[in-house]
């Protein structure tokens, strides 16, 4: 369809094409592209989805001419007519009008001549330069896709498939499948084979297919060579007969379920397999009060830790994000949907760490990779802001404060950064606060923000230090501990004349402060040590390019030295 017009220069550009898929109510016609095209709608179809080129169509229809001479008809001969879309197989008409409707769809089409058999017609029923109707209803259709868009992988739908998901790297699928080769020899086959999607199995359309369908999804590849076994073929194995070099496969693959498998850390060290779907969309969320069953095992099998299973024994309660369970573990247990089941794989780093841990049932030994068997049972949130009227947010973010302030005396200061954050976005918007109220967030905001910028200082993230001490002296210019930590972020990021202005600035305000001093000597050490790093830069490159230089080596001791001046100037 893309080849019936070309796209006009810009400055010809207009908004006003017919639409190539237009939105009709029944009894209603529109023009379809702009060749002529008419669509009427006689009766809806189901659901939104609609065929596209390649796809295999099964459809009813009466063709006439305009005078109501019926020259061909699907229906008087009881047969369905069945064929390939945007292949050619049919007149352009069909083509492009039938790629609009939808399941089940009744429609009439009004075809110019252009789009059907042209100035010849076709004797003797249908005359020369003749315009022609169609009414065709679509009964249904089969999905065919070249996948890898080079004609190697053929997929043809034949039973669809459920929901919109598909599997990803990671994931584990369970597949039924059944290869053969062009003359129906059965090379392979599987009533139920796990594979991870990345790994492949068997040969490689397998894993790129899989990668396209939808669980409960069933196909039928036509697979060339090169995704096959190429030019080598493959030997017979055990009770499978051999693949001859440069041979086609027919595979019929069905998709009959899947893990799902996520990343829970970006750094990859937390890994979830989702074994049991849950219910809704909620997830837990910092300060949940999470009830879990748990199995922790170590990778022998070990069983260290058991939870919840005993019929008189209630699930295991915690808080997440509190310190209660190891980090991997609360983490995971943050991405789960209620009733979830999942298995959780977590390195040592978000374990137990190099250190041995006497847990319930057994020793964790220092550096282990443990796995959770774990299921969310229920859970109660921490109350969301917009669920908190104003007393409650501010009431809220002092006690985000002082959680934040233990664990940086904790030495937590990651963990910390995420209250002092959180609390910050409790009085963030503060309009419809009263005066008094108004205040107190306004300290809250000033204490919240500072103490984050501290943690982000040790942190070294130290542009974000920067940016919440700006906040501060948006609100309080004259802050000396902003100052103060803005220039400690500044001559970190090397910016030294920032970073003078902020302690002159904070001496002026107080100049007698003990900390903004010692930050002045600290500055000044730093200006000193870059400047003789960068006369030594300069130095060096200096000295190379006097020895590289042939006509230096004319030029006397005098007329060199001053070059070398210059460099330590």
């Amino acid at each position: 369809m893309d080849d019936d017009f070309d796209i006009p220069a810009a400055e010809d550009f207009q908004d006003d094409f017919p639409d190539e898929n237009p939105v009709l109510k029944v009894g209603e016609e529109k023009e379809i592209g702009n060749q002529g095209l008419k669509k009427k709608l006689i009766k809806e179809g189901q659901g939104w989805d609609t065929p596209d080129n390649g796809d295999e169509v099964e459809v009813h229809y009466t063709g006439t001419l305009l005078n109501g001479t019926q020259f061909d008809s699907s229906r008087d001969r009881g047969t369905p007519f069945k064929f390939k879309l945007g292949q050619g197989q049919v007149i352009k008409g069909w083509d492009l009008g039938i790629k609009t409707m939808k399941k089940g769809e009744n429609a009439i089409f009004t075809i110019p001549a252009e789009l059907a058999y042209g100035e010849t017609g076709s004797p003797p029923t249908i005359p020369p330069s003749a315009t022609l109707q169609f009414d065709v209803e679509l009964l249904s259709w089969s999905s065919v896709k070249d996948i890898c868009k080079d004609g190697g992988i053929v997929k043809k739908v034949l039973t669809e498939g459920e929901k919109w998901e598909n599997p990803k790297d990671l994931d584990e699928v369970l597949v039924k499948y059944e290869a053969r080769l062009e003359d129906g020899s059965v090379v392979s086959q599987s009533e139920g084979v796990e594979f991870v999607v990345r790994d492949g199995y068997f040969c490689p359309a397998l894993e790129k297919a899989v990668r396209t369908m939808k669980k409960k999804e069933k196909v039928l590849l036509t697979v060339k060579p090169q995704y096959g076994f190429g030019e080598k073929g493959r030997p017979a194995s055990g009770q499978e007969v051999a693949v001859p070099p440069n041979a086609i496969l027919l595979i019929t693959l069905e998709l009959l379920s899947w893990k799902i498998v996520t990343e829970v850390t970006p750094d990859k060290k937390v890994i979830k397999k989702i074994l049991k779907e849950g219910e809704g969309y909620e997830k837990p969320n910092d300060g949940t009060v999470a009830k879990v069953k748990l199995i922790g095992k170590l990778q022998d099998g070990t069983i260290f830790l058991k939870k919840g299973h005993n019929e008189e024994e209630e699930p295991f309660e915690f808080k997440t994000d509190n310190d209660e369970v190891i980090e991997g573990l609360d983490r995971a247990v943050m991405t789960m949907k209620k009733g979830e089941e999942a298995l959780v794989t977590i390195d040592p780093e978000y374990a137990f760490g190099s250190s041995e841990s006497q847990q319930e049932l057994a020793v964790v030994p220092p550096g282990s990779t443990v796995h959770y068997e774990v299921e969310l049972v229920s859970f109660v949130k921490d109350k969301e802001s917009w669920d908190m009227d104003n007393g409650e947010k501010i009431v809220a973010a002092g006690k985000k404060k002082e959680e934040g302030n233990a664990l940086f005396k904790a030495g937590k200061y990651a963990r910390a950064s995420k209250r002092y954050e959180k609390a910050a976005k409790f009085i963030e918007y503060d309009s419809p606060f009263a005066e008094e109220e108004k205040k107190q967030a306004r300290t809250l905001k000033v204490s919240c923000n500072l103490n984050n910028a501290a943690c982000k200082l040790k942190l070294k993230s130290y542009k974000e230090a920067e940016k919440l001490c700006t906040k501060v002296l948006e609100i309080e210019s004259q802050n000396v501990k902003a100052l103060y930590r803005r220039a400690q972020a500044y001559i970190n990021l090397v910016d030294f004349d920032l970073a003078e202005l902020d302690i002159k600035k904070a001496l002026e305000i107080d100049p007698n402060n003990r900390d903004v001093k010692l930050e002045y000597k600290v500055l000044k050490e730093k200006v000193k040590e870059y400047n003789k790093k960068d006369a030594k830069f300069f130095g060096n490159i200096f000295a190379k390019m006097s020895k590289s230089d042939p006509a230096d080596s004319s030029k006397g001791k005098d007329e060199a030295e001053p070059m070398n001046v210059d460099s330590k100037a």
